[in-house]
């Protein structure tokens, strides 16, 4: 072999084992950074609580719409015409018909540019049972991610996966576009008190509030699910946000996909 054609395979393979270690770096940022998200691929947009101090750590989604965060708008596609309350109205209605379970009735309805949001509660109690979001674009209502998922002891995905409960199942599972996949029952031992108080859970969120988005108030209206409360915050007396808080540990989870507020009703 002469000595320049041996020196240009000497090149050749330095080349590749450069660009092989280039694509593991890659791959290992990428791991790295997908270890910041939730079992359910949701941003960890926690700010610890009890125990901590560390209020502003996690990373926010970016996204369409407006929201004192800039948006972060799933599924919903641009120039679409925002829903109305009744729309929003119907359309939870007719997923919590489609459960079978009883005992539940609609709450609140806020009504965002990326999607409407709308609180189920149980009659019998009066506590909040799960939240819905309704998809401007299909008008088809699921179950809302993150905290409803992540937190919810009766209704969400955690009590499913512990074998306490019913489970509201991931998009894709019916021609619906999402899934229904509860119970019919729904388990009867899930305490309603939680270790951190609605007092608590307010002063965790305007602490988390006073660091990442200065000049935001926290509502003192929480609603309490079972693991969880969630409350919107306002800015110059504007609804500008919603985020929860865990009703165990006080972390803090700020939703990032609503986009815009534009109405609510009770």
């Amino acid at each position: 072999m002469n000595k320049v054609l041996k020196v240009a395979l000497i090149s050749a393979a330095a080349l590749v084992i450069a660009g092989g270690l280039f694509l593991a770096g890659q791959a290992f940022g990428s791991w790295q950074n997908g270890s910041q998200y939730g079992f359910w691929g949701m941003p960890m947009m926690f700010a610890r609580g009890t125990g901590g101090q560390d209020y502003g750590r996690g990373p926010m989604m970016s996204g369409r719409g407006g929201g004192v965060n800039g948006g972060g708008g799933y599924g919903s596609a641009a120039n679409v015409q925002p829903l109305t309350v009744d729309d929003a109205r119907q359309a939870a209605q007719k997923y919590m018909d489609s459960l079978g379970l009883g005992d539940l009735s609609l709450g609140e309805v806020m009504v965002f540019d990326n999607n409407a949001y709308v609180v189920v509660h149980e009659t019998s109690t009066g506590l909040g049972a799960f939240e819905l979001l309704v998809d401007p674009l299909t008008k088809v209502a699921y179950p809302e991610h993150g905290p409803n998922m992540m937190w919810n002891l009766k209704y969400g995905r955690g009590s499913m996966m512990s074998g306490r409960g019913p489970m509201m199942s991931a998009p894709g599972a019916n021609a619906g576009g999402y899934g229904n996949n509860f119970t019919n029952t729904a388990p009867s031992n899930v305490p309603a008190d939680m270790p951190v108080t609605q007092e608590q859970a307010i002063q965790n969120a305007q602490a988390y509030l006073d660091q990442v988005q200065p000049g935001t108030v926290a509502a003192t209206d929480p609603v309490k699910f079972y693991g969880y409360y969630t409350l919107d915050f306002s800015k110059d007396g504007r609804v500008v946000g919603m985020l929860s808080v865990n009703g165990y540990n006080g972390d803090v989870f700020l939703h990032t996909w609503h986009g815009t507020f534009i109405e609510e009703a009770k």
